[in-house]
This record gives C-alpha cells, structure tokens and sequence, in this order.
C-alpha cells in the first residue's frame, strides 16, 4: 500500500470506526477489495472465505465484552467491491462489532462498496453492531454503498444494530431482511442524510416468528437539496410478539421522501405499531435559536445535528 493510499484509508478508518492504528483483540481490515490486516483472539476466530470474497467470524459461546471491527474502505475510483461477511455468535456470548465503510473517489468514474452480512445470534446472545458509512473525495465519480443484511436471532438472542450514512454517498440502497424466534430482540436505529442529487433507499423486512419475541425499527433522516430518499418496512408478525416501526424525516430546500411503513399481524396476539413523520423545521425553533445568538444557518444544523444524535 502506498502513501497515499494508507493515509486516505487511515483517515476514512478513524471517521468510520474510531480506530487510529491497528486495536487490540480481533480485526478485518479491508482495503480496496483486499485484506490489509486480520487477527484472531482466543475466542474470537476470523476466517477467509474460499469459495467467495469474505469473511466468517466466528465468536465462542460465553465470550464477555469483546469487540471485533471489521471497517473497510475504497480509497480511488473504479473500484467494484463485493463482499460476503457472516458472524457466527455463539450462545451467551456478548459482543460488540463495529464496523463501517468509506467510498473515496478521486476521479470521473465510479466506485462501490456493497457488504453482505449475515449474523446468526445464538440462544441467549448480546449483539451490538455499529455501522457508519461516508462517501469523500473530490472526483465527479458517484460514491455507492450498498449494504445487505440478514440477521438470524435464537431463543432469548438480542441485537441491536445502530447504523450512520453520515453524508457524501451519491446512491445507496439499504437491504435488512431476517428471522426472530423465542424471546428474541431486534432493535435498529438508522441515521441517514443525503443532499445535492443523492439517492438512499432503505427496505426492512423482518419476520417474527417466535412468542415474545420484540422488534423496534427506528429511522431518523435528513434529506437535503434536490435528494430523494425511499423508506419501507415490514414486519410480519407470526406469533405472539411485540413490533415497532418509526420513520421520523426533515426536510430542506426540494428534497422527497417517501415513507412507507407495513404491518402485517398473522396472529391474533401480534401487537404491532408503525409511526411516520415527514416535514420541514419549524420556523419557530430557528428563530428561538437565532435569540441565543445563532445564525438561520447554524440554527438549523444544530437541529439536524440533535434530530440524527443516536
């Protein structure tokens, strides 16, 4: 790896994940399509693939406070990177997962990440995962980052998945599908902003197949300037279960959203809950803030800014 390129990844891996050098414990660096540096702990195994690009992680029952990154980034244009990530958690472990991926494109022509991941969560297990995602750069190439997710979570399992784009990803479409099954908990929160003429797509669609199972489905947006964002969930619930979908989004200058939330109950127990709220920023909380001093400008980012906090 180049100079150059280190110092692009280096900075796109801190933005995403936090990490400045290389952490302690379990970690999957990728860049531009490759592995730049794994390592394995005692208790949680990181493989490579070998009928695919990917990785399997594989994390031993009972593990406690462990945390595994696997950021990956592209740090130029026409780079197609596809890869297949599955986690193998094992029962009463707990765990945290970050993971997160940036799009640098300095030329005309494009580049994209799009992630596969499948996370088997064992009976009893305590997943948090943490994803952000960021397209930079001064090419007129697009940044795409297509995510694909699908989670599996057994008796009495929890995962909680908190998940960023946190700006410059020109087209992006968000794929969550999966399966809950006795007792088990699903929680995901979504941050997204998009500007300018970008495109984000988000679909959920989750299948509660246990009693008692829970699943809570929130998402914060921003769409700004002449960007379109699409929003759909589904939650079919086929058991005795609980279900909560939530879309919140602001809008500013010509942006469209388009929201639509689907419950589908195929029990005569499944209690099911979906919310939408689509505006523009009230006139009176920028002037409120304006009185504190505040420009209309940093009035407003400070409301987006509290609007997308997790």
């Amino acid at each position: 790896m180049d100079s150059n390129t280190k110092k692009i990844a280096d900075e796109i891996i801190k933005t995403v994940s936090d990490l400045d050098g290389l952490p302690k414990g379990a970690f999957n660096i990728r860049v531009n399509g490759g592995c730049a540096a794994k390592h394995s702990t005692d208790t949680v195994r990181i493989e490579p693939k070998t009928d695919k690009s990917g990785i399997d992680i594989y994390i031993k029952e009972n593990t406690k406070d462990e945390v595994v990154y696997i950021p990956a980034c592209i740090t130029k244009s026409n780079v197609d990177d596809l890869v297949y990530n599955d986690f193998h958690i094992g029962k009463n472990a707990k765990v945290r997962i970050v993971a997160g991926c940036g799009v640098h494109v300095d030329g005309d022509e494009k580049s994209k990440h799009a992630g596969v991941h499948r996370f088997f969560v064992g009976e009893g297990a305590h997943v948090t995962y943490l994803e952000r995602h960021i397209g930079i750069g001064n090419g007129k190439g697009e940044a795409i980052i297509d995510p694909k997710t699908y989670c599996e979570i057994e008796k009495n399992g929890y995962l909680e998945m908190i998940t960023s784009q946190i700006g410059g990803v020109d087209h992006s479409v968000r794929d969550t599908d999966g399966k809950l099954y006795e007792g088990a908990t699903l929680i995901i929160k979504e941050n997204l902003m998009t500007e300018g003429d970008q495109y984000t797509e988000t679909n959920f669609n989750m299948d509660v197949e246990g009693k008692d199972a829970g699943i809570t489905l929130i998402s914060r947006s921003v769409a700004k300037d002449n960007s379109y964002q699409k929003y759909k969930s589904t939650i079919n619930g086929n058991n005795k279960c609980t279900g909560h979908s939530a879309c919140d989004a602001i809008i500013v200058g010509n942006a469209k959203v388009d929201a639509t939330p689907e419950l589908i109950a195929n029990h005569p127990d499944a209690m099911l809950i979906h919310e939408a709220a689509i505006g523009k920023i009230a006139g009176e909380q920028i002037i409120k803030l304006q009185t504190l001093g505040l420009t209309e400008e940093e009035a407003e980012q400070r409301i987006i800014n509290g609007f997308l906090k997790v």
